[in-house]
């Protein structure tokens, strides 16, 4: 169990659960957002293409997104296995994904979604642009990407359950216990 994804809305929780569960299976964990922000961080001349995007609150072209993915997972550190966050959003990114695994010969084993109260996600996001300083997670927008998540990113939940590899995890509730359902689910798949 090695090649996973971990999707749900913003503020979800993906980032800090992804991350755990990268330590724990010995996996990168590989956040477009992250990588984004380090750019927008260090205006690179990506960073000052997607800030303006980003503040609007609107999705990253694909073409562009794709290509960082495709880079990034053909890095050896992610040759045996990875769990991309944030990535894929659209149903283009997720033929685009199946394409850079296919010429790996490889395929994904699992995608993780995590489900949360849609009040209870933008009360995260408020308080983590308050404590982070996160100019993108005004209400107005986090309502906006919510929006936009519900549009085209929930969707994958349907394809992914189609292909037998969502499961769907209660994000509610600690940390710890979001990541000990999240855990529970790992382990039952690698028995």
């Amino acid at each position: 169990m090695s090649r996973l994804i971990i999707f749900g809305a913003p503020g979800a929780g993906k980032g800090t659960q992804a991350t755990r569960i990268a330590a724990s299976l010995g996996i990168p964990a590989i956040s477009t957002g992250d990588i984004f922000r380090y750019n927008i961080k260090n205006e690179t001349a990506l960073g000052l293409q997607v800030k303006e995007i980003l503040a609007s609150g609107a999705y990253v072209p694909d073409e562009v997104t794709n290509a960082i993915v495709r880079d990034r997972l053909d890095q050896p550190d992610a040759l045996g296995g990875f769990l991309l966050d944030g990535y894929p959003r659209t149903l283009a990114q997720v033929r685009e994904l199946d394409e850079m695994l296919a010429a790996q010969g490889t395929s994904l084993d699992a995608v993780l979604e995590l489900t949360v109260d849609t009040e209870e996600v933008i009360q995260r996001l408020l308080k983590r642009a308050e404590i982070d300083g996160r100019a993108d997670d005004t209400e107005e927008v986090i309502r906006h990407r919510l929006k936009v998540y519900n549009e085209e990113t929930a969707p994958l939940a349907a394809l992914y359950s189609g292909r037998g590899l969502l499961y769907q995890v209660d994000g509610m509730g600690q940390i710890d216990a979001v990541a000990q359902r999240l855990e529970a689910v790992l382990a039952a798949l690698q028995s």
